[in-house]
């Protein structure tokens, strides 16, 4: 069975991205393995200085739950099981190595929408995420 990682942020690109996505599982021959990530960025400076290790990891779980919310409720409502990951780090870096490392079969993604130009001087998850995957990129738009 295929495994597919699907990335989401819990924006309202991400959550579109899982929408349609939904209507694209047709394509299949059977229903993949769906694999939720959400990705939370680290808190920068000495903060471990003032709070603990776990209620740091309590909020990085905390804000990935609220994240993949929309993108549960909208596979669930379409009766479609998944499973859920939260880990930290850079976005990008964090999708492809989840996906070389569970050997998810492809990676699905939307863009964040920032536009051409702001997209060519910032960058994007998912530009770099398909410049680094050794596996296949599915970009929903």
């Amino acid at each position: 069975m295929l495994k597919i990682l699907l990335p989401v942020d819990g924006s309202d690109t991400s959550n579109k991205a899982v929408a349609d996505f939904i209507k694209l599982l047709g394509w299949y021959r059977e229903t993949p393995e769906i694999h939720l990530l959400n990705v939370q960025l680290p808190l920068h400076g000495d903060i471990c200085m003032f709070i603990g290790k776990e209620n740091i990891a309590q909020y990085h779980q905390e804000e990935g739950l609220k994240g993949l919310q929309a993108a549960r409720d909208l596979l669930s409502q379409a009766g479609i099981a998944c499973q859920f990951h939260i880990v930290v780090g850079d976005p990008a870096e964090m999708i492809v190595r989840c996906a070389a490392e569970k050997q998810y079969g492809q990676i699905v993604i939307g863009p964040r929408g920032l536009g051409a130009v702001k997209g060519l001087l910032l960058g994007s998850v998912a530009s770099k995420v398909m410049q680094l995957s050794t596996v296949p990129v599915l970009l929903i738009k």
